[in-house]
């Protein structure tokens, strides 16, 4: 049993060390560089693990600087892009109603100078009387 324990424990505090130093980070490593950290632990893996915890991991004082770290966030998660997004749908709405009322506008000016140059080119023609294209063309003009 003795056989079976000892290698699993070794390999825990190896895997748990190295895990350990990897995601701290470089600035808060004390006394020698991560890079040096991670060969140390690799060639001494349980004593390299054991001097991470005692010398070279941060410690809770550290804590704040560690925390301060803000860690990247899913869009939907984000305040700022769930933000962006509405603001965007309301322009977009906005655009979309300004677009209709634009066409709509556009659709009764064709309607009302369609009307209005019907009539005038059949009053037109039956108040004065002549059939000369040359009085027409001026009042289209």
């Amino acid at each position: 049993m003795l056989r079976v324990v000892v290698p699993i424990v070794v390999l825990v505090v190896f895997v748990y060390g190295l895990i350990d130093l990897i995601r701290t980070d470089a600035r808060q490593v004390k006394g020698i560089s991560k890079p040096a950290w991670i060969v140390v632990q690799i060639l001494l893996p349980v004593l390299g693990a054991i001097l991470w915890f005692l010398i070279g991991r941060p410690r809770g004082g550290d804590a704040p600087a560690a925390s301060a770290y803000r860690h990247p966030t899913a869009p939907d998660d984000d305040p700022d892009f769930l933000r962006n997004l509405e603001l965007r749908r309301r322009n977009q709405a906005e655009a979309d109603r300004l677009k209709k009322l634009k066409d709509e506008l556009e659709a009764r000016e064709r309607r009302l100078g369609d009307d209005n140059g019907d009539s005038r080119g059949q009053g037109s023609g039956e108040a004065h009387g002549s059939g000369d294209p040359a009085s027409g063309t001026d009042e289209v003009k």
